[in-house]
């Protein structure tokens, strides 16, 4: 994690600065994006919260999002990526959403 630090420093120092908060909805990084800014002091004035959706089940229940309501979008895509980012985003009342995806 000490290589996420510096970075979680400067994201979380821009949105303090700017009055802005984040959500996060991660997959394969399994909640170390949240963890890494989660670790800055005064977290709770940036971080609007997190999910972890790491299977379809996760995913279908926490951000009821179904893939066959968006034909051709794989899970471990961009296109799917913003899905996730901007749901979590809506669903949390923030300023930013970020989505995180991968293959495991």
């Amino acid at each position: 994690m000490e290589p996420l630090q510096p970075m979680a420093e400067n994201i979380a120092g821009l949105l303090r600065e700017r009055g802005e908060t984040v959500a996060i909805c991660e997959t394969t990084a399994g909640g170390l994006v949240s963890a890494a800014l989660l670790s800055i002091p005064g977290a709770s004035r940036y971080y609007a919260g997190a999910a972890v959706t790491y299977t379809g089940v996760a995913r279908s229940t926490f951000l009821e999002i179904e893939l066959d309501d968006y034909p051709g979008v794989r899970s471990s895509s961009a296109p799917y990526a913003m899905i996730i980012a901007e749901t979590i985003r809506e669903r949390l009342g923030a300023t930013w959403g970020v989505g995180e995806t991968g293959a495991a």
